[in-house]
């Protein structure tokens, strides 16, 4: 059996301004991630990592991955021992002092006793368990007694281990009220910091999470209530990701973004995080050859930045349609996480599922598809004739076409079309078509023109 204890430095438990909300239940989260045997004694933690020696390549390698430098969460003290009760009495007493050694008021079961046993002369445990057995439960109980027991590996030592919430739920009270919205960033990276020890103590990515806060019900201003806000007491920011992440950075960036557009009707005083959805992470394969470093955020992470700026409807995603027509091939809706060009994106074909119907059973686009136009007219403008060429702010040099167009049979609007690519001398390469005559006994030079599409 190896034990360690561990607990944060005065400073890092006192500090006004902790990057943690909680540090105590942050580091024992963080140590879940070495061993499942996690208890809290008092202000410390203690582990029982022998069980998990082999997982990390041995105890030397074990327990350099724990006390490696800027590993932990916040600055802490350790020490360690064949014992828990060891362990702890050397975190209270010094690291390098022996068991016998160990001074009595490190031992819980002894404190209410020390005035009895500093007139004995007892002051350590060495002495202390030298006393007889008998003579020892008589006065001071069995509880000291088994104490000793436990202290030399001769009982079994038995906590309430610690685990892992489900669902992550975390609080915090502001140090001072806050009065505006953007300001609530500072305490919500605080609750973000703890939220991502969580996940990586479950090895799970956050899919969604919300961001409430409570306001002071006795300043609150009904005339400013907006949509966060329910029943005025109350407020609500609800994030979400298309990836399961646990980059705090980038979900630091939404919520910023999020917050500067929520006007508060009172002042807030406390904060809590929770977690909505969240999923495992994949394992990552790294290759033997140096990878190429991308820099900046992903195409999903830039997206849900400006959803989180501009508005969810101001993001607009297009979903590809079976229709030949060009302007029946797609719908476009705001952006989310489940629409097909976001799960194009996961399989890494982000970009062209705007020309392509990914998915989409007995569907195939036109060979000529790659030479259509980036931007279509919202519908097709008439071009005036004049002694047969079509015109468009000057008259038009048919370089590409004719490629005929016949759908729309079945939803029983159809449609006749032969499109050109065609040169402006003002506009430069427009996308046009003329409609096939419904009589065969008219001539081609009286059909329409229509202008649908320009080239970026």
């Amino acid at each position: 059996m190896h034990w360690i204890a561990l607990r944060p430095t005065p400073d890092a438990a006192a500090s006004p301004e902790p990057t943690l909300a909680d540090v105590h239940t942050a580091l024992a989260w963080w140590a879940l991630r070495f061993t499942p045997l996690v208890a809290r004694v008092e202000d410390a933690l203690v582990l029982e990592v022998s069980g998990s020696e082999r997982l990390f390549g041995g105890r030397s390698a074990l327990l350099q991955q724990i006390f490696e430098p800027n590993q932990p969460l916040a600055p802490v003290e350790y020490a360690q021992g064949a014992t828990s009760l060891i362990a702890l009495g050397r975190l209270w007493n010094g690291r390098e002092v022996a068991p016998e050694a160990l001074s009595a008021h490190v031992l819980a079961a002894a404190r209410p006793h020390l005035p009895t046993l500093a007139r004995l002369g007892v002051r350590t445990w060495g002495q202390l368990r030298a006393l007889p057995r008998g003579g020892l439960v008589r006065r001071f109980g069995a509880e000291l007694v088994d104490a000793l027991d436990r202290a030399w590996g001769q009982r079994p030592e038995v906590y309430p281990w610690l685990t892992l919430p489900e669902v992550f739920d975390a609080p915090l009270e502001l140090a001072a009220s806050v009065e505006s919205a953007p300001a609530l960033l500072f305490g919500a990276r605080r609750l973000l910091a703890q939220l991502l020890v969580w996940l990586r103590a479950r090895q799970h990515g956050v899919l969604a999470l919300e961001l409430l806060w409570d306001l002071d019900a006795r300043r609150a201003n009904t005339r400013h209530v907006d949509a966060h806000h329910t029943g005025g007491q109350q407020g609500r920011l609800e994030l979400r990701t298309a990836q399961a992440t646990q980059d705090m950075a980038h979900l630091q960036r939404i919520l910023g973004e999020q917050l500067a557009r929520v006007t508060l009707p009172a002042p807030v005083l406390y904060l809590r995080l929770r977690s909505l959805q969240t999923q495992p992470l994949a394992g990552e394969s790294h290759s033997l050859l140096p990878d190429e470093v991308r820099k900046g955020d992903s195409l999903h992470q830039t997206l849900e930045r400006l959803a989180a700026r501009l508005g969810a409807a101001q993001v607009q995603c297009a979903t590809p349609l079976t229709d030949h027509r060009p302007e029946q091939m797609q719908r476009w809706a705001p952006w989310q996480a489940d629409t097909p060009a976001q799960n194009a994106m996961k399989s890494g074909a982000a970009g062209a599922i705007f020309i392509r119907a990914r998915g989409l059973k007995d569907y195939e686009l036109h060979p000529q598809a790659s030479v259509w136009p980036t931007w279509l007219l919202p519908s097709p403008q008439r071009l005036p004739v004049r002694g047969h060429c079509p015109q468009y702010q000057g008259a038009l040099a048919l370089l590409v076409g004719p490629q005929r167009l016949e759908a729309g049979w079945l939803d029983g609007t159809p449609v006749l079309r032969d499109y050109f690519i065609a040169r402006s001398p003002q506009a430069g390469l427009v996308w046009v078509y003329r409609e096939k005559l419904g009589s065969e006994a008219a001539t081609a030079q009286d059909a329409p023109w229509y202008l649908h599409g320009l080239y970026a």
